[in-house]
């Protein structure tokens, strides 16, 4: 068997192209061949955490796998709650495509929590 060596490592940046507009700090969705949008409701397909805001078919960098991210809430979360990716890329309790672990407890919408994805 030959050597197998992944193309990017847990906790990496890697650049994609922003398929529509993107907000930095949220979560993203890949929406094609190396290309992102916000991450819908409940999305399977999150990627990770865009590193800043990026305009239709501009480069943005997006922190992959294993890390812990500050992200804004979609309702009111508590700690040690596993969440879902939530309209606009935000994060939400409910949901039944869990990508990652609440850290901290948010109060309401809108309210930043950490999360470990």
């Amino acid at each position: 068997m030959a050597d197998y060596i992944p193309k990017f490592m847990p906790g990496a940046a890697v650049t994609f192209t922003a398929s529509t507009a993107i907000t930095g700090g949220r979560l993203v969705a890949a929406t094609g061949d190396r290309t992102v949008g916000p991450a819908g409701e409940d999305s399977v397909g999150v990627v990770g955490v865009a590193a800043r805001d990026a305009k239709a078919g501009e480069q943005v960098t997006v922190y992959i796998g294993r890390q812990i991210h500050r992200l804004p809430t979609a309702e009111a979360i508590t700690a040690g709650t596993t969440v879902s990716s939530a309209v606009g890329g935000k994060v939400a309790a409910t949901g039944t495509n869990k990508l990652g672990l609440a850290l901290t407890s948010a109060a309401e919408a809108d309210d930043v929590v950490e999360v470990m994805i």
